[in-house]
């Protein structure tokens, strides 16, 4: 199974978030989803939550991390996952009426195919697969660091 990684270090400020969006919607299309696919906008929205979830109850750096081609779909998964310093589990809220926050993990539940977490070293990692369709090419082997300004691949 070929997987193609992508990864980017995300720093606490919240204004980080839209950055993120940003790198990961150009990740997306070099992958072969078009910007103007909902698949791409599911994926940014639940790139959006689980970035602000990790910067905002954390108050600390985060990774951001896309797997092409990874899951039980083969290639036609993409896999997102934001790993932060806190072991502290996600605490999934149900939001009532007017609540301005407390609907993150609700939505990726509702938008993702499968999400979860895990322990990552001293921290955690919380991930959701979006299945793709079946027809769509394995990308290239591949892993790539993004870190504030530096690029590195490794093949």
């Amino acid at each position: 199974m070929q997987v193609l990684q992508v990864q980017l270090e995300v720093g606490p400020d919240p204004a980080e978030v839209s950055r993120a969006r940003r790198w990961a919607r150009s990740r997306l299309v070099g992958s072969g989803i078009g910007d103007d696919e909902p698949l791409a906008d599911t994926l940014i929205l639940l790139i959006s939550e689980l970035v602000t979830n990790a910067v905002v109850h954390t108050g600390c750096p985060a990774v951001l991390r896309m797997l092409f081609g990874a899951g039980a779909a083969e290639a036609g998964t993409v896999r997102v996952e934001v790993a932060d310093i806190s072991a502290r589990p996600p605490q999934p809220r149900h939001a009532e009426g007017e609540d301005t926050g407390g609907r993150g993990l609700e939505l990726v539940d509702g938008l993702a195919d499968r999400w979860g977490w895990q322990r990552e070293g001293t921290g955690k990692s919380i991930w959701c697969e979006v299945d793709r369709c079946a027809a769509t090419a394995a990308p290239v082997v591949r892993f790539e660091r993004e870190t504030r300004g530096f690029a590195t691949a490794q093949q």
